[in-house]
């Protein structure tokens, strides 16, 4: 897999030549907004990914038009949301929300949003279409072929992988996905991954040829998401857990993320009812923190997860916070002993690596790209499967153990240094030279598109 790693190498000081990079990307974000806030709804880590990278991309001199569903009226059709980044909003079936289920049968229209776009610009004037998620690829691989430009595409979940691992009673990918991202697998010249193990999956799982899937891991941001300053750790601490309205002396392990099956936050309810049970004086002063709203299955039964701590007689020491933006989620990091976070699968988990941000330890589920996230037993530790009592024996050692705490807490920092966004962005714009060098390479390249020229 020598092509897989190759990115690896690629630091943020190398840029490739300005005439080798696309001048405009049209990025295509179907289903979620990256103006909508990450934490309910299907907006997550994708939204956040999309937004750090077009702004890194604005400033490498390369502009980043976003496509993505109108779901207001009120709307306006373009939206500066940085400089050299525009979101456009594309009428596309009812404004009202709708499930990702229901948004294939829209496809047709927010194809015809797209192409209009560019119909009405100069020849030329995208060289290059970047989508993300598997209904994107959809559009995008039409555009390409409409354009003739080169098709980058970025999965976020495989639906072969979300089936293999799927929460106990939730409802798997249809068959119309894992078609979809076939489709979308044969026809993209570049295929980035979030890491070796989702790169992997594409190759295993999809047939994607080795050349054309590069990994590219994403980042976190290093000056939002940081420790406090050396020295005033408990000062922050204890600001930070005022915020929230959380005891100075408890042990707080923070969920954060959409409330949904996959994200599986009943196995941290579960786990803290276990500790409750067999370590009473540590479960005296734990308060488990849910941060975020319902999602995707989530939505059937929104109060699923109140109900679940009612049952469990542990009302008493859960706290449900909304989903938090900015320094607030910073803060409610840095209020925090310990991050968990169960999924069933992740093709990264960006929550992960926040916290660690922060210097606050994760426990995390073995799974996807949480292996690459978290760097086991030195910046938080890593559980297989998702037995309650495995989680809480794990959760409760941690919490009885400050000094070993303070020593992931090191670990962490140290390890989410090495990801930024501006790394994920230099990452980008490799794979962007590739592709725009491979399409001009092939011949009638010239009489398709203008691109980079």
């Amino acid at each position: 897999m020598a092509r897989v790693d190759s990115l690896h190498n690629f630091g943020p000081g190398r840029r490739p030549a300005r005439s080798e990079l696309p001048r405009r990307v049209a990025t295509l974000s179907v289903h979620t907004s990256p103006l909508h806030q990450p934490g309910t709804g299907d907006a997550g880590g994708m939204n956040v990914y999309i937004v750090e990278v077009a702004k890194r991309l604005a400033q490498a001199g390369v502009e980043v038009e976003i496509f993505t569903r109108a779901t207001a009226s009120d709307l306006p059709p373009v939206v500066e949301m940085a400089p050299g980044v525009l979101v456009r909003h594309v009428i596309s079936g009812p404004f009202e929300g709708l499930a990702k289920e229901e948004l294939p049968a829209q496809l047709c229209a927010f194809t015809t949003g797209v192409l209009r776009a560019e119909a009405a610009r100069a020849p030329g004037w995208y060289d290059l279409v970047h989508s993300h998620y598997w209904l994107s690829g959809q559009v995008g691989w039409l555009a390409k072929d409409r354009w003739g430009v080169p098709f980058v595409h970025t999965a976020h979940t495989l639906a072969k992988v979300k089936n293999l691992l799927l929460a106990a009673g939730d409802t798997p990918e249809p068959k119309a996905r894992v078609i979809g991202e076939e489709q979308v697998v044969a026809e993209a010249d570049r295929l980035v991954a979030n890491t070796p193990t989702e790169a992997r999956e594409l190759i295993d799982l999809y047939g994607a040829e080795l050349d054309r899937v590069a990994v590219v891991e994403p980042g976190v941001d290093l000056d939002r998401f940081c420790p406090p300053p050396q020295g005033g750790e408990e000062a922050a601490r204890l600001a930070a857990r005022h915020r929230f309205g959380l005891a100075p002396d408890a042990l707080v392990v923070a969920f954060v993320g959409r409330i949904q099956p996959l994200k599986a936050p009943d196995v941290l309810l579960r786990a803290a009812a276990e500790l409750r049970a067999g370590d009473p004086e540590t479960a005296r002063r734990m308060v488990v923190v849910v941060c975020g709203g319902p999602s995707g299955t989530g939505l059937e039964r929104p109060a699923a997860l109140i109900e679940l701590a009612a049952d469990l007689g542990i009302s008493d020491v859960v706290r449900f916070l909304p989903p938090q933006a900015g320094e607030g989620l910073a803060e409610l990091y840095r209020a925090a002993d310990l991050v968990a976070v169960p999924s069933y699968n992740e093709s990264f988990g960006l929550v992960a690596l926040e916290a660690q941000a922060c210097g606050t330890p994760v426990v995390a589920a073995a799974v996807g790209g949480l292996v690459t996230a978290v760097r086991d037993g030195v910046s938080g530790v890593l559980v297989d499967g998702h037995d309650p009592v495995d989680w809480a024996r794990t959760i409760g050692r941690l919490l009885a153990a400050p000094g070993e705490r303070a020593e992931l807490a090191r670990g962490a920092v140290a390890h989410a240094r090495n990801f930024s966004w501006n790394r994920t962005a230099c990452g980008l714009l490799a794979v962007y030279r590739e592709a725009v060098a491979e399409h001009r390479a092939r011949p009638g390249a010239a009489q398709s598109t203008g691109a980079c020229s």
